[in-house]
C-alpha cells in the first residue's frame, strides 16, 4: 500500500485525468483500513492512549497556527498582486 501511494509507476498514471488520482484515491484508504484491522486491539487502544496523553502534556501554541495562516495570506495576497499587474500590462 505504502509502495502503492509513494511509487511514481501507478496502477493507472496519474497523467490520465480522473482515473489515474482516483485508483490513489481508492487504494491509499482501503490500505490504510486495512492496516488498522490487522493491528491487535489492546495495541492500539494503548497506543491511542499514549498518543492522548503526549497531546495534552504538549499542546502547540495557538499563535503558531497563525503565524503560518499569515504567512500563508501573506503569499497568496503577493501571487494575486503579481498577477493582476501581468494582466493589466
Amino acid at each position: 500500500m505504502v509502495a502503492h501511494t509513494l511509487s511514481p509507476i501507478d496502477l493507472i498514471p496519474d497523467f490520465i485525468p480522473v482515473l489515474g488520482v482516483l485508483d490513489d484515491l481508492i487504494i491509499t484508504p482501503l490500505g490504510i483500513a486495512l492496516a488498522l484491522k490487522m493491528i491487535p486491539e489492546d495495541l492500539l487502544a494503548e497506543c491511542q492512549q499514549r498518543a492522548e496523553s503526549i497531546a495534552r502534556e504538549d499542546e502547540p501554541a495557538s499563535w503558531a497556527a497563525a503565524v503560518i495562516v499569515l504567512i500563508w495570506l501573506l503569499g497568496a495576497s503577493l501571487v494575486v498582486t503579481i498577477a493582476l499587474r501581468i494582466v493589466r500590462e
